[in-house]
């Protein structure tokens, strides 16, 4: 018999073909930048043909692991090969390579605002992405170069030299603007990553709105803390030319009142999540289901409003809306807190009766799961409206209507990706009984 044929074939550059990504994992970072990968175009003979005398093993299948919650797709995976430190290339005005390489003495220093207005600058180009090819604005199109970018270094970083330029911080201190960074130092190209943090999108701090370069381009979406897989190793930076100040979401307080505007209907900013927390440390926790947040809801009002009545005002000076007074009061710990009845705050507490029931944890709902948590999550989908999807029930027995539905809710918080996989996690759980 005729030996099989291989062709060689010099395919593009950003082939994604299973054999030509193994290859450019396979083969040394330095050559793999100049030298294109190789496809092994192999004709195959059928199941038990002898191939040079010895019997060819059956192919066997890929294995299929069903999705469950928390489970990245194959887009959330980041494949994510970088270049090394470089100089810009092609900046407006600037020859390739004529700009020296980044030294600690050559800081910029910026501001959390303009960090995130960079990033969102490649997140509307949507910048493809490529570790040999540089943007317009002389940055390399990969997930370190992105960061150099949105950090305005003079130079071009790679995740080995990126934590240099940067301070390391806890979860806890996380503002928009710092990173989230995984460096392998054993095999710089297998997981290596960075995200660039924009705050967290609600007060539970398991999911943060992450800006990144990853295939196939720039993008921003909400990704659980501290990233997809490998999380355990990412490790939180902020950059050394930061400058102090607040920015919208990140947590920071004021002693100063910032202005009737900041608070109302449609107000969304940092100093609504102040001030609910002022509010709940004085009392008035039984007035948030969940929160606080930064968009200002019926809870702050009546939270404002009962510490505002406990202080004995009345009339104009208790409509809920804080004015510097009320401000200053909390801020600095004075008055009287909010009573403990629900009498004072002119309502019955915003919620403060409602027990989320404990999540049953994710086994529940998977393919072929029945239980009576099925029946109890597919009751309160219908109940929040997103039965539709149901022809008949809800019952036990977990099926495609319930994860349409449950990704229905999930795509209303705004969440996409595996966020949004139809399948209830803890936070899935906790919003849709709240």
């Amino acid at each position: 018999m005729e030996a099989p044929v291989f062709e060689d074939v010099d395919p593009a550059g950003d082939c994604e073909c299973a054999g030509c990504v193994q290859w450019r994992r396979s083969v040394p970072h330095p050559v793999r930048t100049k030298v294109g990968a190789r496809h092994a175009l192999v004709i195959a003979a059928a199941a038990g043909t002898v191939i040079g005398g010895i019997q060819a093993a059956p192919a066997t299948a890929s294995e299929h692991h069903e999705a469950r919650p928390g489970d990245p797709t194959p887009g959330d995976r980041p494949d994510t090969p970088q270049g090394g430190t470089s100089a810009l290339h092609g900046a407006p005005g600037v020859a390739a390579g004529s700009v020296p390489l980044t030294q600690q003495s050559a800081l910029r220093t910026t501001t959390r605002a303009a960090i995130i207005n960079r990033a969102k600058t490649w997140v509307a180009a949507k910048v493809p992405y490529n570790m040999d090819k540089y943007w317009k604005d002389g940055y390399r199109q990969d997930c370190s170069g992105f960061v150099s970018m949105a950090w305005d270094l003079p130079g071009n970083e790679w995740t080995g030299s990126l934590a240099t330029y940067g301070t390391r911080i806890t979860k806890a201190q996380l503002q928009p603007g710092d990173i989230l960074l995984f460096h392998n130092p054993a095999d710089p190209e297998k997981g290596s990553h960075v995200t660039i943090f924009g705050g967290w999108t609600d007060y539970t701090r398991t999911y943060y709105i992450a800006y990144e370069q990853t295939r196939p381009g720039t993008r921003k979406q909400a990704t659980p803390y501290a990233y997809w897989n490998n999380s355990a190793r990412y490790l939180a930076y902020r950059y050394k030319g930061v400058k102090a100040g607040t920015t919208p979401g990140s947590g920071s307080s004021s002693t100063t009142y910032p202005g009737a505007g900041s608070f109302g209907p449609g107000a969304n900013n940092a100093y609504v999540t102040q001030l609910g927390r002022l509010l709940v440390e004085r009392g008035g926790k039984r007035f948030y289901s969940q929160g606080p947040g930064p968009r200002w809801g019926d809870a702050d009002r009546r939270a404002t409003q009962a510490f505002q009545k406990a202080q004995g005002w009345s009339g104009a000076d208790a409509d809920g809306i804080p004015g510097p007074t009320t401000w200053s009061y909390l801020v600095a710990g004075k008055g009287k807190d909010i009573p403990g009845s629900s009498g004072s705050g002119g309502g019955s507490g915003g919620g403060a009766g409602v027990k989320v029931p404990a999540f049953p944890g994710a086994a529940k709902f998977r393919p072929g799961a029945s239980s009576a948590s099925v029946t109890q999550l597919g009751r309160q989908l219908v109940k929040k409206g997103f039965g539709k999807y149901y022809a008949q029930g809800p019952g036990p027995r977990w099926g495609e209507a319930d994860r349409r539905a449950v990704e229905a809710f999930q795509r209303a918080q705004g969440w996409r990706g595996a966020a949004a996989d139809g399948y209830p996690g803890p936070e899935t759980w906790r919003r849709l009984f709240s």
